[in-house]
């Protein structure tokens, strides 16, 4: 048999004799009338329940039949002081991922909201999410796009808590009724200080509209940067620390488990890191150290979350 005609002789093009390449797969293009659909479908679902649930709507609004209600342009104007700065916040947060996922050439999805429209103490959205398609090969790049989007979402929320406390109503606290109540974070406190300092025991501020759209942002914030699983502080500590954020996941999720007694909320985010698998999984230069930009990157990460825990976020008063 002469050479070229033996099966695994190679081709000019570097494939064996007989052997077809398949065809690479058609570039990724976006769906993008999904995306801008499920968008204002989640800017119509936050609008109505921020003015419904979290607005301060007039007074003879209350009596009003639903067509009268929805037809009136106040429900609107109301709703939009909870709806745009709350999905500014979370456009904010998915685009600090998108772009520094695109800087290192990988193919990623614009973001996915998730309208959910249901009452009964809801913010009308489930989040946003991207989906990268490629792997991620190293921790530099797993430290850069996991930081990128709470960085992002935390700094955009800022100016919208400033306003919403700053034009929150002080008054007296409620002896009794049922009514939500939200904790208060450092960076809450923080703000609270400034724009309404010397607070009475007794008092207790009214949140603005857009202030309680803030507040989602930090509590969103805090889930995200929990430093289990595949999380964004999943992955930003497994990029800090290697190693240790495997062999100290499982106390982290106990910990976690613990603080689900004081607030049962916790044991819901325990079952998915549990679905999730609270360790990482391994990156290939786990023990290489990150480069002291990125170090610094990662501290500020770890600062957020100190300024946005909260052990009880959220309580129902009766």
């Amino acid at each position: 048999m002469h050479p070229e005609e033996h099966p695994n002789f190679p081709r000019p093009d570097g494939f064996a004799a007989g052997a077809f390449p398949s065809p690479p797969p058609p570039p990724y293009r976006p769906r993008w009338s999904l995306h801008i659909l499920l968008f204002f479908l989640t800017f119509a679902s936050t609008t109505l329940i921020g003015a419904l649930f979290w607005g301060s709507l007039p007074p003879e609004m209350a009596h009003f039949g639903p067509a009268r209600l929805f037809a009136d342009p106040r429900l609107y104007l109301t709703g939009f002081k909870f709806s745009i700065p709350l999905l500014t916040i979370l456009m904010c947060h998915e685009l600090g991922h998108y772009v520094a996922a695109r800087r290192y050439g990988l193919t990623v999805t614009p973001p996915f909201f998730i309208p959910f429209p249901i009452p009964f103490g809801g913010i009308g959205t489930l989040g946003a999410v991207i989906r990268i398609k490629d792997p991620i090969v190293n921790k530099r790049q797993l430290l850069d796009i996991g930081a990128a989007g709470p960085i992002a979402g935390f700094f955009a929320m800022l100016p919208f808590l400033a306003y919403g406390i700053a034009a929150s109503e002080v008054g007296e606290s409620l002896e009794s009724g049922g009514y939500i109540q939200f904790a208060e974070p450092l960076i809450y406190r923080i703000f609270e200080a400034v724009f309404h300092p010397g607070l009475a025991d007794d008092q207790v501020l009214w949140i603005h509209p857009t202030g309680v759209a803030a507040w989602f942002g930090i509590f969103v914030t805090l889930l995200n940067l929990l430093p289990l699983a595949q999380l964004d502080g999943g992955h930003i500590t497994y990029a800090l620390f290697g190693r240790w954020q495997r062999k100290l996941a499982w106390p982290l999720l106990g910990v976690l488990a613990g603080l689900g007694f004081v607030w049962p909320g916790w044991w819901l985010w325990v079952v998915i890191a549990l679905i999730m698998k609270p360790v990482h999984p391994r990156i290939w230069d786990e023990d290489v150290p990150l480069d002291p930009r990125r170090r610094m990157i990662g501290w500020i990460t770890i600062l957020i979350f100190i300024l946005c825990f909260a052990v009880e976020p959220i309580r129902f008063v009766f």
